[in-house]
């Protein structure tokens, strides 16, 4: 009899310590955390990389979002001179890009058969 009860106190203790550790991540979460490092990747289920964030080696962040064969269709990035946006098709050839730079802005659409139209302010 007194085992049950020592198994018990272990048993309710322990669950105390236990919503005592999930409510304080709970509220530090709720709160907002920061995650800090080099580069970050999402995968899918599969294991499959679908979406990359890093920096690269003269100080820019690029940011590439894959389908799930692993083919770049949206690359997105920021440096110290502007940034710029480029949509890829289903060929992955550039289908929009978007620059906006210390130089100026601009906006390329181009078809699959090749035409181009330039939008520039």
């Amino acid at each position: 009899m007194k085992s049950n009860r020592a198994v018990i106190a272990i048993v309710a203790v322990n669950l105390d310590v236990l919503m005592f550790v999930f409510a304080e991540k709970g509220s530090a979460l709720e709160y907002g955390s920061i995650l800090r490092g080099r580069g970050l990747e999402l995968a899918d289920a599969g294991g499959q990389v679908r979406v990359r964030i890093n920096m690269g080696s003269t100080g820019e962040v690029v940011m590439r979002l894959f389908d799930e064969s692993g083919t770049i269709r949206v690359k997105m990035g920021a440096s110290k001179d502007g940034s710029g946006l480029v949509l890829l098709n289903d060929s992955t050839e550039v289908g929009v890009h978007l620059l906006a730079k210390v130089t100026g802005t601009s906006l390329k659409l181009m078809n699959k058969d090749g035409r181009e139209r330039l939008v520039s302010p």
